[in-house]
C-alpha cells in the first residue's frame, strides 16, 4: 500500500498513526505542495492524505483510512476506545492558537512537500488568504507561546498516560497527536510533564517522528 501525504498536514499524520498504532506495513510518498497532476490522476481531485491499495483502489479521507486500516488489524480497535469530550473540545478550541503558530513555519522548514520554491510559493498563497501575511504571524510568536502554554497546561490536566490520552488507545488520539506534533514546529513551545510524555510515547508508538529538531523560530 501507498501513502500518499505532506509531512506537515495533521490529517495525514491522523492516517500515518493508524499504521504505527496497528502495525501495518504501508509506504509513504510525500507529494510536493503543488502537484495536483498525481492526486488528481489517483481520486480526481488535489487533496491528501490518499491510499493506494495493491490492486489500485483508493481512499482520500483521512477518518476513513483509519476505520478501514482499524477494523482490518488483528487485536482491539483503536476506534472503539473511551472518548472524552473535553479532548474534543480542546483540539477544537486551541486550533487557531496552534494555527497562528505553526502555519508560517511550515514552508521554512525542510519538508518534502516544500522541496521547490514553486511549492513553497504555492502553500504561502493559500495560506495567507486564510490566516494572513506570515511574517505578520511570526511578529506574535511572543504572544500566541503565552497562549498555547495556558492550552497545553489545560491538557495536563486531561493526559491519563503517556501511551493513550484516555488511558486507552481512542479516537482522542488520533485527533490530538497531530496537534501536539504541529507545535514540535514551533521553537520555544513549553510542555507540561504529561503532554511532554504523551507526544513522546504517542511519537514511538504510532511510527510518526515529532518535529522538535527542526524547529523553527520566529
Amino acid at each position: 500500500m501507498n501513502l500518499y501525504i505532506y509531512d506537515h498536514c495533521p490529517f495525514c499524520v491522523k492516517a500515518r498513526m493508524i499504521f504505527g498504532l496497528r502495525d501495518v506495513p504501508v509506504t509513504l510518498q510525500t507529494l510536493l505542495n503543488d502537484d495536483a497532476e498525481t492526486p488528481m490522476r489517483l481520486v480526481g481531485d488535489k487533496k491528501v492524505p490518499i491510499l493506494e491499495f495493491e490492486d489500485g483502489y483508493t481512499l482520500d479521507e483521512s477518518l476513513e483510512i483509519v476505520k478501514c486500516i482499524d477494523n482490518e488489524a488483528e487485536g482491539v480497535k483503536v476506534m472503539e476506545g473511551p472518548r472524552n469530550p473535553e479532548v474534543e473540545r480542546w483540539v477544537k478550541a486551541s486550533s487557531e492558537t496552534v494555527g497562528r503558530l505553526f502555519i508560517p513555519r511550515a514552508p521554512r522548514a525542510p519538508l518534502g512537500e516544500f522541496a521547490t520554491m514553486d511549492a513553497v510559493e504555492h502553500f504561502t498563497n493559500n495560506k495567507k488568504a486564510v490566516f494572513g501575511r506570515f511574517d505578520t504571524l511570526l511578529e506574535q510568536t511572543p504572544e500566541l507561546l503565552v497562549e498555547v502554554t495556558q492550552w497545553l497546561n489545560e491538557l495536563d490536566a486531561l493526559i491519563q498516560s503517556p501511551e493513550a490520552v484516555n488511558g486507552v488507545l481512542s479516537m482522542d488520539d488520533i485527533e490530538l497527536f497531530p496537534v501536539l506534533r504541529q507545535l514540535s514546529l514551533v521553537e520555544g513551545v513549553k510542555y507540561p510533564e504529561r503532554v511532554e510524555a504523551y507526544r513522546q510515547a504517542m511519537s514511538q508508538l504510532a511510527d510518526v517522528p515529532l518535529h522538535d529538531e527542526i524547529a523553527v523560530a520566529a
